[in-house]
Order: structure tokens, then sequence, then C-alpha cells
């Protein structure tokens, strides 16, 4: 009979070839980054949401509320007047039934429907492929899409009951008014219209200079 210790010397246990997985890195979490050791999250932050429906929304309520009490003030287009800086700011009523800045008369259903696809579009880029992650891709958009809110109210014209004028259903209410004697006169916008610019100024800065600056560094 063969002692246990020389059994055990003559037969050793087999040695796994497995190597063990590091006890500091978790199975569960998978990086989508080989560079990096912290994996990378896809969600959008809630602050992106929050940022986002607040510019909105008060843009949207600024351009609404101006248009109101400026119309009420100074009443239809053809009335007076009021000049902040004469003869170049001023304060005037107009109505537009085209797009940004007079452009596209007499197309006022046309731009309701493209206004209605075009913020369909910013939520569906922001929030379903996730361009929220970047802060000024998301202030650049709650820009748009208030310039978008403020101009559509007005085009689907329920500022106005049936007995306005046909010229000015479904228009664009507009009350700034710029003009140099250089210039001319610059066709009446909103503060509406002032979000549309920055956000699209916005964006093309986001296009140009942002990757630039992160190559460099």
């Amino acid at each position: 009979m063969v002692p246990a210790s020389v059994a055990k010397a003559r037969f050793p246990r087999p040695v796994s070839t497995r190597s063990p997985l590091p006890r500091t890195v978790s199975t569960a979490q998978v990086s989508l980054n080989h560079d990096k050791e912290t994996p990378i999250s896809l969600a959008v932050p809630v602050n992106r949401y929050w940022a986002f429906a607040s510019i909105a929304v008060l843009g949207c309520v600024a351009d609404l509320v101006s248009k109101q009490w400026v119309f009420q003030s100074l009443g239809l287009p053809g009335g007076p007047t009021f000049w902040l800086f004469e003869p170049y700011v001023g304060i005037q009523t107009a109505v537009n039934q085209g797009a940004l800045f007079g452009m596209g008369q007499g197309f006022s259903g046309v731009f309701a429907l493209l206004s209605v696809a075009a913020a369909a579009g910013v939520m569906i880029w922001l929030f379903y492929f996730r361009a929220a992650q970047d802060w000024l891709l998301t202030v650049a958009l709650a820009g748009v899409m208030a310039g978008i809110g403020g101009n559509l109210y007005d085009r689907l014209g329920m500022w106005h009951d049936d007995s306005v004028h046909t010229e000015l259903k479904n228009g664009v209410r507009d009350w700034i008014l710029f003009q140099h004697p250089s210039l001319g006169t610059w066709p009446n916008f909103n503060i509406a219209d002032c979000l549309l610019v920055c956000g699209a100024g916005l964006l093309m800065y986001h296009a140009f200079k942002r990757p630039r600056s992160q190559t460099a560094s």
C-alpha cells in the first residue's frame, strides 16, 4: 500500500491554464474606448434635457409675449412707428407670410409644415442620436427650437380670429425695425428670428471651429 503523501507526490494536482480575471476589473462593464480605463456612457445626461427645455420654452415665451405686447400697443401694420434710435432702430408692426426676414411670401402653409418637420428633426438629432451629449449643440438647437415654436404659433393662425384681413392670415408677426441710409431698410423681424439666427450661428461655429481646437489640443 502506497502512503498518501507519496501518492500526492506521484500524481500532482493538475494546473489550470486559464488566467483569472484581475479583481480590479468588473466583467459587467464594457468599455467602447480601449485607450481609456473608464467606460463611455452613451446616455444623454439629465441636465441636457432641462437645459434644452428651459431655453426653448423661455425663448418661445419671450417671443410670443413681446409680439403680443407690441401689437396691442401699436396695432396692426400701418400704425405708428416708435423710434428707439431714430432713424436707425425702431418698433414697427408688420406681418410676414413668408419665411425668415420676408423670404418666400405667400407660402405660410408650406413653411408651417417645414417648421414641424424641422422641430421633429431637432428632437431626433438631440435625443435619439444623442447629440445632446454636447453642450454647445444642446444650446444651439434649443435656440433653433424656440425660434421654430414662436413663428409656428403665428403660422398656424393662433394669434388672430377669422375677421383679420386675408393678407395677414397665418402670417408671422414682426416688430423690430432696422434701417440705415447706406443699407436701406431691413425686413422687420422678431425675437424668434433672432433665436434662429443665433442657433444657426452656434451650429456653424461648432462645425468649423470645435474640431480644429480639439485636434490642436
